[in-house]
């Protein structure tokens, strides 16, 4: 298969910063789209990946899942989007797409394992995938969005993995007017929370370990915010949420958030992989028929979905825009939470 060398920032080690390289993009196939790419969003998961975090990077590796850009070639059976349009690519570029799965448009749970925008397996390149820290991806056409022409662009690309991480169980969990949602931490994924359950209606609560957060919570869009450290704070909440989405990444107790949830209510957990530390206590699940649950991310008909909904109701991230040159210290900043609330590279400072 012929293909094309585009510049791209990525790492050939665990311990090596990100610097320019040259990458292989496919010629466009019959059903593929090709993708000049304008912004990409900076995501907790590119950082592991490229530090090689969860013990599973394939060296080199160009990060990056919250892609938008504008068309530039379409193969000749692409029939929903053409050259020129803007478009989005998320988490995914390829799944079976004849699973069980798939066939419900949960093409993230594909049964026979769903390929990443990076570090999944590239069937006609027959090599890794490389993400959207490049000059341009090439795409088959139903893993490419098309994004609301009234939203700003670069403010569009987190919404390709932290806007869509947190829509899937608020829609999965029948969030809707009146229903009363809490959202566990304020960060990348905690910020969507807030913007897009406020958005389907519902009363929204921030839950935060300290005061500081109160007023961008606020402003955010939240109702309330309950200081999860203080137990008169933690009382006054007993039983009321019918979901919380835990945005929270790393090990935490969830215990105390757990009494907090109404008879049949779920908290899931959207931010963190691993085991739970102090031991979960079944008692208040059991004694109010409450569940703990995960979720990730969601599939392409549900990102389509969400996208037209932000468009409907004016919802992007809140971003900072950075020079793809700087993704090493902005990498250094994210380690430290030094970030409101996500970064986007402009990709023009990449030619």
């Amino acid at each position: 298969m012929k293909t094309t060398n585009v510049k791209a920032f990525g790492t050939k080690a665990a311990d090596a910063p990100l610097n320019e390289m040259t990458i292989d993009r496919r010629d466009v196939t019959a059903k593929d789209i090709e993708i000049e790419i304008l912004y990409c969003g900076v995501c907790h998961s590119d950082l592991h990946f490229a530090k090689n975090d969860w013990g599973m990077t394939t060296y080199p590796v160009v990060p990056g899942h919250e892609i938008v850009g504008k068309i530039t070639k379409v193969g000749s059976e692409v029939t929903h989007l053409k050259v020129g349009d803007i478009a989005a690519v998320g988490c995914l570029v390829d799944s079976c797409r004849t699973c069980s799965s798939c066939e419900k448009d949960l093409e993230q749970y594909c049964l026979n394992g769903w390929v990443g925008t990076y570090g999944g397996y590239d069937k006609h390149l027959d090599q890794p995938t490389h993400g959207g820290y490049s000059e341009k991806i090439v795409v088959d056409e139903h893993f490419v969005l098309k994004v609301p022409a009234n939203l700003d662009l670069a403010a569009v690309a987190p919404l390709l993995c932290a806007g869509i991480t947190t829509w899937s169980p608020l829609r999965h969990w029948n969030v809707t007017k009146g229903s009363k949602v809490a959202v566990v931490g304020l960060g990348g994924l905690g910020h969507m929370a807030i913007k897009l359950a406020k958005g389907l209606g519902a009363e929204v609560t921030l839950f935060s370990r300290t005061p500081g957060k109160e007023k961008d919570a606020l402003d955010l869009g939240a109702d309330a915010v309950i200081i999860s450290t203080d137990d008169h704070q933690m009382a006054s909440v007993s039983g009321k949420f019918d979901l919380i989405i835990d945005t929270v990444p790393y090990v935490h107790d969830v215990n105390p958030y757990v009494g907090s949830l109404t008879i049949d209510g779920t908290l899931v957990l959207v931010g963190y992989l691993g085991g739970l530390e102090p031991i979960l206590n079944t008692v208040p699940m059991i004694m109010g028929r409450k569940s703990i649950a995960g979720s990730l991310i969601g599939g392409i008909a549900e990102t389509q979905e969400m996208l037209d909904f932000c468009g409907g109701h004016n919802i992007v991230s809140e971003i900072e825009i950075i020079k793809m040159q700087d993704i090493n210290e902005a990498y250094e900043r994210m380690l430290k939470s030094d970030v409101r609330y996500r970064f986007v590279i402009d990709m023009a400072s990449l030619k």
